[in-house]
């Protein structure tokens, strides 16, 4: 089935007895067990696991082209899950750019325990350098947060199966509609599926999926079904709902994004726009390789310091001035100020997520809000 059809009909291949289109919500935390000691409907506890969580986790897989996935109860957790199924004292390459909550992860949760290098992933040739005995994991995010630095999967893929490394991609600025990075050579894609695969701005969650069911998985399962940090039924059952709408969505997001951009690369009061669709974006022809459409996702440079960018975030009227992603409704933010003192995102950087609001509505808005810098 192509994505769209899989998007809307994989999670229903898990059938009720009272024979309902959609897949009911299953609230019970525990099920009941045959008298020879197994459990016929397949499910013994739902922290271990759940119709509706198994459901989610079998359409996700069927979009990234995996083996299996394991849902969790957020992306930072789901993220998390494969840094603590590694070994003390192993080595992650990272990108220089990686999502500051996972960066802080690193930095803080596992300080003493994991040693990292955060170096730059768009210059493919130099990763081999800061390979050592003890690295097991690189780890990519490809469109970058918030840089829209674009990796190439398959490259890194290989450098990483001739290391015997563990190769992970966080691919939440693509979705599943526009990047599949297991095709590329990934061993794992993580998404937070609070963003485009939720698109509604109103669950938290995120998901591993996997290429192989082998030893590395077996122990990110066992933290998943051991540590319980998993999502609610109902949680899973609005993940399902939002991914049947996702591939038009992403369409959606794609466009208006992609016309944003091309505006505002030639605005005065701008100073650089952050978006692989671009032509004079530098990893442009990577995008157009391994991406179906360079999604919803931009930053902008604004012409001034923090405080001028910061007036043209306060200024909008359509855009909501708030962090996150991926839903309906259009998102800007000061980044550098939600990742604090230390973060090394450009202090006039400004983030959007374009929504699905009319193209026009949101070039009038942030146009009026920079005129007003």
């Amino acid at each position: 089935m192509k994505p769209e059809t899989t998007a809307i009909h994989a999670a229903n291949l898990v059938k009720a007895t009272t024979g309902d289109v959609t897949s009911p919500i299953h609230l019970s935390t525990t099920f009941f067990r045959g008298e020879d000691g197994g459990y016929p409907g397949g499910h013994m506890y739902s922290r271990v696991s759940n119709p509706n969580r198994t459901a989610l986790e079998q359409v996700l897989t069927a979009l990234e082209g995996g083996e299996t996935s394991c849902a969790f109860s957020s992306g930072n957790t789901a993220g998390m899950a494969i840094f603590q199924a590694l070994k003390p004292g192993s080595h992650i390459i990272a990108p220089d750019d990686m999502y500051w909550g996972f960066k802080k992860q690193l930095m803080t949760i596992f300080e003493g325990t994991l040693t990292f290098d955060f170096i730059d992933l768009t210059v493919t040739e130099n990763i081999t350098k800061y390979i050592k005995p003890n690295t097991s994991l690189i780890w990519v995010e490809t469109p970058s947060n918030p840089l829209l630095k674009i990796c190439d999967i398959e490259a890194i893929g290989k450098i990483a199966k001739k290391h015997e490394l563990i190769f992970a991609v966080d691919s939440t600025f693509a979705s599943p509609i526009l990047q599949n990075p297991i095709a590329l050579g990934a061993d794992i894609v993580m998404h937070s599926t609070t963003k485009y695969i939720g698109g509604h701005s109103d669950v938290l969650g995120g998901a591993l999926t996997f290429a192989a069911k082998n030893e590395f998985w077996e122990k990110v399962k066992n933290i998943q079904e051991t540590g319980g940090a998993v999502p609610s039924p109902f949680d899973c059952f609005l993940l399902i709902r939002s991914i049947k709408t996702l591939a038009y969505r992403i369409k959606g997001h794609c466009d208006n994004a992609e016309k944003l951009a091309n505006y505002l690369e030639n605005h005065p009061q701008i100073e650089a726009v952050y978006y692989p669709g671009l032509v004079s974006h530098p990893q442009h022809e990577i995008a157009k390789a391994q991406m179906r459409g360079f999604g919803g996702m931009l930053s902008i440079l604004t012409k001034g310091d923090a405080a001028a960018a910061r007036k043209v975030v306060n200024s909008v009227k359509i855009f909501s001035q708030a962090t996150s992603l991926g839903g309906v409704e259009s998102l800007i933010e000061h980044r550098a100020s939600v990742e604090g003192p230390t973060s090394k995102t450009p202090q006039n950087l400004i983030r959007i997520s374009v929504g699905l609001e009319n193209i026009d509505d949101l070039i009038a808005d942030l146009d009026a809000a920079l005129a007003a810098k």
